[in-house]
């Protein structure tokens, strides 16, 4: 009997970096290739990525990977798996096509798949033993879909991000007719979205926004400054729009901001009368309630636009008494503080900064429990395997299955590196758990930062360093003078700075007369004695570095 394997490698017990295998015989398709932002202990660290290593070890294997929609969590660990594996296809809707093609393009990888384009008004498609079907759902970015992945094993629906707007910017609703239609084939396993699962009622339409713009912005006779994701295309139509109604110019300042209003343009995703758009280098052209700016960086990242301009740090774009920003997105768990931080910075400006928490200027993306259960009813599942996001929201989803007539042995609550096995007539269970940590990537290097490295990291940050440099002569019999000590993040007082270094003197004196001149045992013994000193005076634990050279 064939069974289906499904294995998330992120997205479960966590925000970001979703990925799952789907794995049938010989064949796998892979949902999704997203990455996740540092945390505050990933010191250092600029992404996040899933371990690749099963797929790795199956690349021949790899079928396709199939994406539900364009944001970062969803697509942006792509290039580097590709790097790794080769992938014959990629499939997705127009938009995340075209904004995965740029990505790619950008790492020089162009060549490495075929891009294909996966229309939800053109049925299925066939890729190996698996028959694929997209259904749209409204998110905060167009063109997101669910996925209805058939096999011999039986039928599976990935809802991706979703929520249930009725009245979506582009007129795209989630499709519950073809939801309804599937369900009436019959659903053996739901695969579905967790991140509001806790949160009851339903997730307010995104032109609730738009409405707040209109509210806001013709009243402001200073400047306007919106930022947002760079992905949130409905939205910067909103403030496009309220612009044009006031006469505003509009400046667009971030590069992956303007790089994501140049793609939905040319695909139609956005309408901008050609005289609104201006270059950022005319902004000082025009008054301030002539300008509206659209500006990256609403997660306060540290090189962002809109953190530069809190900082009085951008070339072009400077915020004075009597400018109001919009800053229209919720922070990812783990950013607050940076965001908080930006916050201030452009009040100390002269600003009025309007945010979630004073202005209705964000709303979710992501279906609250209300919208869960609709889909729930909608597609009356045989067993549900809750996704994207943290233990508690898997729980929540999981207790609105059960609600709604699911069977508990027939709910798998399971954990990235999970082995689900789906098999005809049965319920899903976990059958096994394959390795599935988290890659991080520093700078150019992938993979190359290790848990070691992160605990030095939060050592030196914490206790700083010392570096003792000892002298020996040739002959390796005497010091060629006394010892240096060298201290970084070590906030002590000149007398114990002059103990440690007749301490080293101390040492090395007494490892010569002992006839200890190997330079590993040296190393070690001054270690371990000014180690000694500094906890007994400080009860600190600084990272200690004793270099021995012969001359």
């Amino acid at each position: 009997m064939t069974s289906l394997r499904i294995i998330p490698l992120g997205g479960l017990g966590e925000v970001g970096k979703n990925m799952t295998v789907f794995e049938l015989g010989d064949e796998i398709i892979v949902v999704d290739a997203g990455l996740a932002f540092p945390r505050d202990e990933h010191l250092g660290v600029d992404l996040v990525l899933p371990d690749f290593g099963y797929l790795e070890e199956r690349a021949a294997n790899i079928r396709a990977v199939v994406l539900t929609h364009g944001h970062e969590d969803h697509v942006g660990a792509l290039p580097y798996l590709l790097r790794e594996v080769r992938v014959p296809e990629v499939w997705a809707t127009k938009l995340t096509l075209e904004l995965v093609a740029s990505k790619l393009d950008e790492h020089g990888l162009m060549r490495s798949t075929e891009l294909r384009e996966l229309v939800p008004e053109d049925g299925a498609v066939e890729i190996g033993r698996f028959r694929i079907e997209a259904i749209r759902m409204a998110h905060s970015i167009p063109d997101s879909v669910a996925l209805v992945i058939e096999s011999e094993a039986g039928r599976v629906v990935h809802t991706g991000d979703y929520k249930i707007d009725h009245t979506p910017v582009d007129g795209f609703k989630t499709d519950v007719g073809k939801l309804a239609e599937v369900g009436n084939r019959g659903v053996d396993l739901l695969l579905g979205d967790s991140t509001n699962a806790e949160r009851p009622g339903v997730t307010q339409s995104e032109r609730v926004v738009g409405e707040a713009f209109r509210q806001i912005i013709p009243a402001r006779t200073g400047r306007v400054l919106i930022s947002s994701f760079a992905s949130n295309v409905h939205r910067m139509q909103q403030a496009i729009d309220v612009a044009v109604q006031v006469e505003r110019k509009v400046a667009v300042v971030g590069r992956s901001l303007r790089k994501n209003i140049n793609i939905a343009r040319n695909l139609g995703y956005i309408d901008v009368p050609e005289d609104t758009m201006i270059r950022t280098q005319r902004i000082d052209e025009f008054r301030p309630h002539e300008l509206m700016i659209l500006c990256a960086g609403s997660q306060g990242e540290p090189v962002s636009a809109l953190t530069r301009i809190a900082y009085n740090d951008h070339p072009a774009v400077k915020v004075e008494r009597g400018d109001t920003v919009i800053i229209s997105a919720k922070p990812i768990p783990g950013n607050e503080l940076k965001i908080h931080d930006t916050i201030n910075g452009l009040t100390k400006l002269g600003a009025e900064v309007l945010h979630e928490d004073n202005a209705p200027v964000h709303v979710s993306g992501h279906g609250k429990a209300e919208e869960l259960r609709t889909i729930l009813s909608l597609l009356r599942p045989r067993a549900v395997m809750p996704v994207h996001g943290e233990y508690r929201m898997l729980a929540a989803h999981a207790r609105l299955a059960q609600e709604a007539g699911v069977p508990s042995d027939s709910i798998v609550i399971a954990e990235n590196g999970s082995v689900v096995e789906l098999t005809p007539g049965a319920p899903p269970r976990i059958v096994e758990h394959v390795e599935a940590g988290m890659t991080f990537v520093d700078g150019l290097g992938v993979g190359d930062v290790q848990d070691v490295a992160l605990r030095d990291r939060r050592h030196l940050s914490e206790d700083g360093v010392l570096i003792v440099v000892a002298t020996l002569a040739t002959n390796g019999s005497v010091a060629a003078g006394p010892p240096e000590l060298i201290a970084r993040g070590f906030a002590e007082t000149g007398p114990l700075l002059d103990e440690m270094r007749e301490e080293a003197r101390r040492v090395l004196d007494q490892c010569l007369a002992d006839n200890v001149d190997e330079i590993k045992l040296l190393q070690e013994h001054l270690h371990d004695g000014i180690g000694q000193l500094v906890y007994d005076r400080t009860r600190r634990r600084p990272m200690i570095l004793p270099v021995v050279i012969e001359v």
